[in-house]
């Protein structure tokens, strides 16, 4: 979507009223190709279950299989990934150098699994978690067509869909059991295909190379991958490739180059230039209407780990009143009157960055950066809210997010938003119907009421890709 295409959809909307798992290990991807070998990378994202607010799980190996036998593992260590934290959004989890040849199959061997669930009985939610019990550690997929890998070829990749809906069992009353049946939808995606599209991969930058417009940036857990950029590259908050520094922690959003395996960026945002920063939910805003003087936020991805944050729990942020307010793929100056510290609340996905010296203490952190962040809303459409003249109807949000927004919530479509898995137009929205809507939950300025401007609506069976253009 180019620049142009995304201001003018800001602006019409405004008018009428979405990453702890890259693999271990050392080196970039370029270093470790091989003769007689390519690229394959993988891509996670997930089908939700309404209430559960992570599913982390550690995965041990994805392998190709053929009849000969099977590829080293595509995902490098054992990393834990929370499969909850995507809903709707594609993230990078690895890319590795495998044998050229024709695989037919995936195996997916798990380890340890928690779920987290988000409590409800006081006025401000907590969250608690409990282990999972899964019902087979290990997971055969015949794929929906082969995996050709090619010697020096374009990289090709895997689409892992979890099916937290189908995977998380619950008992008459609808409580969980502990008890999980990994379910996968494994799709082989083409490098230029929508199932390979990287909506968000977040990552350290190591090293800039201006003249070359490119920068190499590290994982979490120690991949790195280069990353270039071009005149067409957007860049959140007047970043540019020469601000960027080795304190800088990025969010990206591309695809793999077919010529070199590099990850051409469409969207960059600087999460923080001083080397920390968090991502997760707002499940609290103070006062509730207003300035916020602090919010808590449900803790999703974090890096550095070794802060007084801890992932699946809640960190409570106090503002001061000197943060920087972002939002992503939006750069007009609407942005900060349509984003600010009175337009907070909860059920917003974000992302917070700083020094690391302002995470020390999960009850009181500090940061310089806030940049609201694209989610998945489950829900139904609202009977006869559609408004064909205006692009609008509303939806009641269910489930985790049902909590923190309980009221009927206005989505905006604009010339660019997008109908996927099932919805193919306006006209397929009809009463009572089950979506998930991935966009940006923002406060209308005006009136104080909720809206959510979509980048994507899904019918509610995530996991069929069958009618998604690959």
């Amino acid at each position: 979507m180019s620049h142009d295409k995304r201001l003018r959809l800001a602006i019409s909307l405004l008018s009428v009223a979405v990453l702890a798992v890259t693999g271990c290990g050392s080196g970039s991807l370029s270093s470790s190709l091989s003769a007689n070998s390519g690229s394959v990378f993988v891509v996670g994202t997930d089908a939700p279950l309404a209430s559960v607010t992570s599913f982390a799980v550690q995965i041990n190996s994805v392998v190709l299989t053929n009849s000969g036998g099977s590829t080293p593992s595509l995902v490098s260590g054992t990393p834990t990934v929370d499969f909850a934290r995507y809903n709707g959004l594609q993230s990078l989890l690895d890319m590795n150098s495998v044998p050229a040849g024709t695989y037919t199959g995936v195996t997916i061997s798990l380890g340890s699994a928690t779920i987290g669930y988000l409590n409800t009985g006081t006025a401000r939610p907590s969250i608690s978690s409990q282990a999972a019990t899964l019902t087979s550690s290990t997971v055969n997929i015949t794929l929906n067509k082969p995996l050709v890998v090619t010697t020096g070829g374009e990289p090709v990749g895997l689409r892992m869909d979890f099916d937290l809906r189908q995977s998380i069992q619950t008992d008459a009353g609808g409580n969980f059991t502990g008890t999980v049946n990994p379910t996968f939808d494994v799709r082989t995606v083409a490098r230029a295909e929508p199932g390979a599209y990287i909506d968000e991969f977040i990552a350290g930058v190591m090293s800039v190379n201006t003249s070359g417009q490119s920068f190499v940036v590290q994982g979490p857990h120690g991949r790195q991958f280069t990353v270039k950029v071009d005149g067409s590259t957007e860049w959140d908050g007047n970043a540019s490739l020469s601000t960027l520094n080795t304190s800088s922690i990025v969010q990206l959003s591309g695809h793999f180059d077919a010529a070199d395996s590099t990850l051409d960026a469409d969207e960059v945002a600087v999460l923080t230039d001083t080397g920390f920063y968090a991502t997760g939910q707002v499940t609290y805003v103070t006062p509730a209407s207003g300035p916020a003087t602090s919010f808590d936020l449900y803790v999703r991805g974090l890096e550095p780990t070794n802060t007084g944050l801890t992932l699946g729990q809640l960190a409570t942020v106090n503002l001061t009143g000197n943060e920087k307010y972002f939002i992503y793929w939006m750069h007009n100056p609407f942005t900060q009157f349509l984003f600010n510290s009175s337009a907070l609340v909860p059920g917003q996905a974000l992302a917070v960055g700083g020094p690391a010296t302002g995470a020390a203490n999960a009850s009181a952190v500090t940061v310089a950066r806030i940049h609201l962040r694209n989610w998945g809303f489950n829900g139904t459409i609202v009977p006869s809210s559609q408004n064909t003249t205006n692009g609008t109807f509303q939806m009641k949000i269910d489930g985790f997010a049902g909590v923190l927004v309980p009221q009927n919530v206005t989505v905006y479509l604009g010339a660019d938003s997008d109908f996927r898995y099932g919805m193919g137009k306006f006209g397929d929205l009809t009463n009572a119907t089950q979506i998930r809507v991935v966009g940006l939950l923002l406060k209308n300025p005006n009136n104080g009421q909720l809206v959510l401007l979509a980048r994507h609506v899904d019918g509610f069976n995530f996991a069929d890709l069958s009618t998604f253009a690959f």
